[in-house]
């Protein structure tokens, strides 16, 4: 029941205050502050992601404006830009990663049994980048080349349901290779990846882990076939081979050998050279996996244009991650709430319905479902006749 409660009330009680408890205990972000605590901080952020606020001059105005709601939503501290600039500047953002990873843990829970485009019993895994630029003159410390800015986020997303796994923010002129030395895959996993992470030293440690991967190979790739597997060339799959790494520097990252999959797209005539170390399942599977991997793209579209990581509040290294934190939560938030509602929604049009309900005391349940519109047959009251029969 309701019970007079806003919307962005009931939608934070979704985010386990407890453990959000533990996160900051464990960083001491509470220490030696007052009146505005770490909670606080989170529910403006909130706020500012699930309104499109452009500043914290935005949030600061429109909080204030609701200064008579502000308590039963939440806020235990008076709003100030300020004070709000301050604690993202020198609060430790580890806090809000750690309860991401939380909210995180929860989504994929509620998401195991998604379907997406291939069906398999195993979880799959996909690997990629993007950069979000930055002005130089504002984030020195983020210098990316000559004249430009920008952070990285290295992102690990669970196919299924799109859930971020694993992110790990970095400066631009970071490698995206980087990532496999501070990732631990999962045994029994399949990792898909572009060829920008071709190297086979740091490859090899997914078969040492009991884990799949399947890569784009690069057009240099030098190699021995030691077998060749039949193959229905209807389907586009022109050779699925076994083969062994010949030049030294590659033979000694990764002795075993590798399944090589070529494929021909009949549509489009573009062909595509994949690598493996999973030699059981078909060869149209792995193109089908590889095919799949744009949705770790379509994520970073999604997110870039729906939430606030493009523009910050803040200039310090520790005010950037703490925003992209928070917006990774509030993606996940949304995520868990859609489906433990049972909303057929999508994410994008819950955040619009969110932006614009937020402060209204209605049902979170029948905010954000379908609209009942009346059915019938006879002409609205107000709409005069023309003529008279």
């Amino acid at each position: 029941m309701n019970e007079g409660r806003t919307v962005f009330a009931q939608l934070m009680e979704y985010a386990p205050h407890h453990l959000f408890r533990r996160c900051v205990e464990r960083y001491r972000g509470n220490a030696r502050v007052r009146r505005f605590r770490c909670w606080d901080q989170f529910l403006c952020m909130a706020f500012g992601q699930l309104t499109y606020r452009e500043s914290l001059r935005d949030i600061e105005a429109c909080l204030r404006a609701m200064d008579g709601k502000l308590y039963h939503m939440g806020f235990r501290a008076r709003i100030s830009r300020n004070t709000l600039a301050v604690a993202n500047e020198r609060r430790d953002w580890r806090i809000y990663a750690d309860f991401a990873q939380i909210l995180i843990h929860e989504a994929r829970r509620l998401y195991l049994d998604e379907p997406f485009a291939v069906d398999l019993e195993e979880t799959v895994y996909a690997l990629d980048s993007t950069t979000v630029d930055l002005c130089l003159s504002l984030f020195p410390w983020a210098r990316f080349r000559t004249t430009k800015a920008a952070v990285k986020l290295h992102t690990l997303l669970d196919l299924r349901g799109s859930i971020p796994t694993f992110v790990w923010i970095t400066q631009g002129r970071v490698h995206d290779l980087k990532i496999l030395d501070a990732l631990i895959p999962e045994p029994g996993s399949i990792y898909v990846m572009d060829r920008g992470y071709v190297d086979f030293a740091r490859l090899y440690i997914f078969p040492r882990a009991q884990a799949s991967f399947v890569i784009r190979a690069k057009k240099n790739l030098q190699f021995r076939r030691r077998y060749s597997h039949p193959v229905d060339r209807s389907t586009g799959v022109i050779c699925d081979q076994t083969v062994l790494l010949v030049t030294p520097r590659s033979l000694a990252g990764y002795p075993d050998p590798l399944r090589r999959v070529r494929y021909r797209d009949p549509e489009t005539g573009k062909r595509i050279t994949l690598l493996s170390n999973n030699f059981d399942l078909p060869a149209l599977t792995l193109v089908e996996l590889y095919r799949s991997r744009w949705d770790v793209e379509l994520f970073f579209k999604w997110i870039k244009q729906h939430l606030r990581i493009k523009s910050f509040y803040g200039l310090t290294a520790n005010a950037v991650k703490t925003q992209i934190w928070i917006a990774i939560s509030i993606y996940v938030l949304v995520a868990i709430v859609k489906k433990r509602l049972g909303i057929e929604h999508s994410l994008y049009t819950i955040l619009q319905i969110l932006s614009v309900s937020l402060f209204e005391k209605t049902e979170l349940s029948q905010a954000l479902g379908s609209p009942i519109l009346p059915t019938t047959d006879e002409p609205a009251r107000n709409q005069l006749q023309l003529f008279d029969f």
